[in-house]
């Protein structure tokens, strides 16, 4: 029996969550070489795929391992961070390490990768048009509002030709990077769950890999223009809190994440819109 607990988000003011998490400053060091291992590890997770391939494991892997796992998912990219800090979880599996870097410099936190496991090709989609050239002139293309899923995005388009970026620019682009803008897009910036949603009411949107899954769409088949793989720095990872590295049941999840079994289950359900890093 699948045991996973499901929590909805509403989506919460940056400013707000900032502030909370300084407040709490004394709590953002490693996690305490004395919490209890002995229960369940509870581990943060977006719905899909992050939640279905830790549900395999626990399903097929953990007991045989000697894990007790349970997996809470989140639908939103801030609050699976903020439980990992003040101890709801024990672990999170949703984001990539430039993320990662973002929300532990601007909240004063500490959290850190343990393994990589897989990629979600970032992509262009669109129910108005069938080719990233027929996008017309003036379309409104949605963007995730978040710092680096946001740059990623200007640099899917900028890589297709959509649109020319400042030299150098790194993990915070924004739409006041753009140099050049020959179809004269128009961009929505969107918290990254309601981009899919966007599509009914913007000319394309820039989805991610795990959204655009849960929304029926398909990286391969559906996506105008998509991430290459190759050299991509955008892995999903389990993360804890500083210490939790050291937690035997962070150990033995971190095995099983990146055994073969695992591996061929992301191979044959998701038929590239996920693919193993390891």
């Amino acid at each position: 029996m699948r045991n996973t607990a499901k929590i909805t988000t509403a989506v919460l003011a940056a400013g707000t969550l900032t502030l909370g998490l300084t407040a709490c400053g004394s709590d953002q060091g490693s996690a305490s070489a004395s919490a209890d291992t002995s229960g369940p590890l509870v581990v943060a997770a977006s719905p899909t795929p992050h939640a279905e391939i830790l549900t395999y494991v626990k399903d097929h892997l953990a007991r045989k391992a000697g894990l007790d796992l349970e997996v809470k998912e989140f639908t939103d990219y801030v609050l699976p961070n903020t439980a990992t800090v003040d101890g709801s979880v024990d672990a999170n599996y949703f984001q990539n390490q430039p993320y990662l870097d973002d929300f532990n410099q601007k909240n004063g936190t500490h959290i850190v990768p343990v393994v990589t496991v897989h990629l979600e090709p970032l992509g262009l989609y669109s129910h108005k048009f069938k080719s990233a050239e027929d996008i017309k002139s003036g379309a409104t293309v949605a963007v995730p509002n978040d710092t680096v899923n946001e740059a990623r995005a200007l640099k899917l388009l900028a890589a297709n030709g959509l649109i020319t970026l400042k030299d150098g620019v790194g993990n915070e682009a924004t739409p006041a990077d753009i140099t050049k803008n020959p179809k004269n897009l128009e961009f929505k910036e969107l918290e990254a769950a309601q981009t899919p949603r966007s599509l009914q009411d913007v000319d394309a949107a820039v989805i991610n890999g795990n959204y655009a899954i849960e929304a029926d769409l398909s990286p391969a088949k559906n996506a105008l223009v998509l991430e290459s793989a190759k050299n991509n720095p955008y892995g999903n990872f389990l993360a804890v809190k500083d210490g939790g590295q050291d937690d035997p049941r962070v150990k033995k999840l971190a095995k099983l994440l990146t055994s073969a079994e695992v591996k061929k289950f992301i191979e044959d359900k998701y038929n590239g819109a996920v693919l193993p890093s390891f």
